[in-house]
């Protein structure tokens, strides 16, 4: 089965205050790229060599600004006067389901720039869509470790059918997410080089948690998780 169709996510954050910031993001159904409605705005802070990554296999020359950072320009002028600890209502509407929770504005913000980040063509987040495909707003570090882990090894079976080696270990899985970990990190230097208010950054510093929890205790995650197979064995 393929998707052809847009996969359309809807974010509105609601102050309680009467203000209410929508966003509507539009990816391509096949190849889960970000499709922006409008035109990206170029700024001298999403240029590629402005806190770029250390891992950052892209190069000036072909890409003179950093995917990510064209792609959240809106986003972080939208927020640029907001902290993080405001508690807000957020409501994210997906093809099939809709999310409501009450929350601080920085774990709103962090998931839906989740997206962003792994949608506008950073080629080490790419390899987190997958999980795009089926976003799940406001999880917890054990529903990311369980889906992180279940995507992944869904991955190594396809890589098998293939005729390829697969990595039932994981051990790629734990080198792809300290990849991630060091474009959250770089990602949050560009930001503080922007003197954007700290909803912005700390929405990504939500995200480094996550990112840092999987590599660095995966095993004993999934140990934790190993009760819900019990019956299977």
């Amino acid at each position: 089965m393929k998707f052809n169709k847009e996969l359309v996510f809807n974010y509105a954050f609601d102050y309680g205050d009467g203000r209410v910031k929508r966003f509507t993001i539009r990816l391509d159904g096949q190849t889960l790229n970000y499709l922006p409605d409008r035109e990206v705005r170029v700024t001298e802070w999403a240029r590629l060599d402005n806190h770029q990554c250390p891992n950052c296999p892209l190069r000036k020359e072909q890409h003179p600004f950093c995917p990510i950072a064209q792609n959240i320009v809106q986003v972080l002028d939208s927020f640029e006067n907001d902290y993080s600890y405001e508690e807000i209502t957020v409501t994210v509407e997906t093809p099939i389901r809709s999310y409501v929770a009450k929350t601080s504005l920085q774990r709103g913000l962090s998931a839906m720039m989740g997206i962003y980040m792994v949608s506008s063509g950073c080629p080490i987040m790419a390899r987190l869509k997958p999980m795009v495909r089926y976003h799940l707003p406001f999880a917890t570090i054990e529903e990311t470790v369980y889906r992180a882990a279940s995507t992944y090894l869904l991955g190594q079976y396809f890589k098998m059918k293939k005729g390829l080696q697969p990595d039932w270990e994981l051990k790629e899985l734990i080198r792809i997410y300290q990849n991630v970990q060091q474009v959250n990190a770089a990602m949050a230097d560009r930001l503080r080089s922007s003197q954007a208010k700290d909803a912005n950054i700390n929405a990504l510093i939500v995200l480094d948690v996550f990112a840092k929890e999987l590599p660095q205790n995966i095993e004993r995650s999934l140990e934790n998780l190993s009760y819900l197979f019990e019956d299977q064995f």
